[in-house]
């Protein structure tokens, strides 16, 4: 067993899951305030198709950004006339990792920002603040114990992606290969050990990052009744 076997899927996992989480929580932030406290059936058609990602198989989404990215897809041509690769490589993997875990910021941030007192929102549009400012001092802050939750949990699934991973970006050792990809290699190839080992890292990580979720919830509460 060599240890790049395990650094390498180690990093490659947490590099593919921060970005995803990131570019996931900036573009979920933006439907959920655009979206929250909206009805009719535009807003009801949005939120279903931000949410799709969360019911759909792995392989199916794998297989939709095949046909958008793809060397012959939609906008894979002129990306590729461009010098950008997305299939096999880090920027497929990054991408579909965050289409997977959308739904899971978004949905935690945008019953989040519903559940914030209108009053409170209200109040400050009454003093003149604009309703960025009032987003920014007044919903974000309010609903961040939702949103931080939705990120931990995201960030968590984010690692263990598999199957749109392994359609776009493939299974290569050291460039695609994260923790779920390794330890299916490892498996397929008959080297328990190393499969085994993953699968630990793996289990631990992931507990260890909802044990961190459950501690800021609590913690969040503990300071906010403590003011």
């Amino acid at each position: 067993m060599e240890l790049s076997s395990i650094i390498l899927p180690l990093e490659l996992s947490l590099r593919v899951a921060g970005l995803a989480t990131l570019f996931s929580f900036l573009f979920a932030m933006l439907l959920a305030f655009l979206l929250a406290r909206k009805s009719g059936p535009i807003p009801a058609v949005i939120d279903a198709l931000c949410t799709l990602p969360l019911v759909l198989p792995p392989t199916v989404i794998g297989y939709y950004l095949i046909i958008v990215l793809g060397r012959r897809g939609i906008l894979g041509h002129a990306l590729s006339e461009l010098g950008i690769n997305i299939i096999f490589s880090l920027k497929g993997a990054v991408i579909a990792a965050t289409l997977v875990i959308f739904p899971l910021i978004y949905k935690s941030a945008r019953a989040a920002l519903e559940q914030v007192d209108q009053r409170l929102e209200n109040a400050a549009r009454t003093l003149g603040a604009s309703e960025l400012r009032v987003f920014l001092t007044i919903s974000l802050p309010l609903a961040s114990k939702g949103i931080i939750a939705g990120l931990i949990l995201a960030f968590a699934r984010g690692m263990g992606e598999f199957g749109a991973t392994l359609m776009v970006a493939g299974n290569i050792p050291g460039k695609t290969q994260t923790l779920s990809l390794a330890i299916y290699a490892a498996f397929q190839a008959g080297d328990d050990a190393t499969a085994t080992l993953l699968v630990i890292i793996t289990s631990f990580l992931c507990i260890f990052l909802l044990l961190t979720a459950e501690i800021i919830l609590k913690l969040s509460a503990y300071l906010r009744k403590t003011k």
